[in-house]
């Protein structure tokens, strides 16, 4: 299993932000195969976690049309900077 971190500094957020991000949500989910994909906000700093079972998808993902202009719409007008970083999860521990 793969995640994908994106870290962000957000420039400016707006009704059409929260659209977009919502609809790429639910493709990633429904349409590419991610697994779990979580958001939070604290000030100006973004973190999301979204969980792939392989790197073909996350690929896939990023290529994708809608998603590729949500990136240009993301750097020209919401974010400041952003980090995107994809590591292997070697081990998970769950508690119960």
């Amino acid at each position: 299993m793969f995640v994908v971190i994106f870290r962000a500094k957000v420039r400016a957020m707006d009704g059409e932000y929260s659209q977009v991000a919502g609809r790429l949500r639910e493709l990633a989910l429904q349409r590419f195969g991610c697994l779990e994909f979580v958001a939070v906000n604290d000030g100006p700093d973004e973190v999301a976690l979204s969980y792939w079972p392989d790197e073909e998808r996350i690929r896939a993902w990023k290529q994708y049309s809608e998603h590729v202009l949500a990136q240009e719409l993301g750097r020209e007008r919401w974010y400041e900077s952003y980090i995107v970083q994809v590591a292997n999860i070697g081990r998970e521990y769950r508690w119960p």
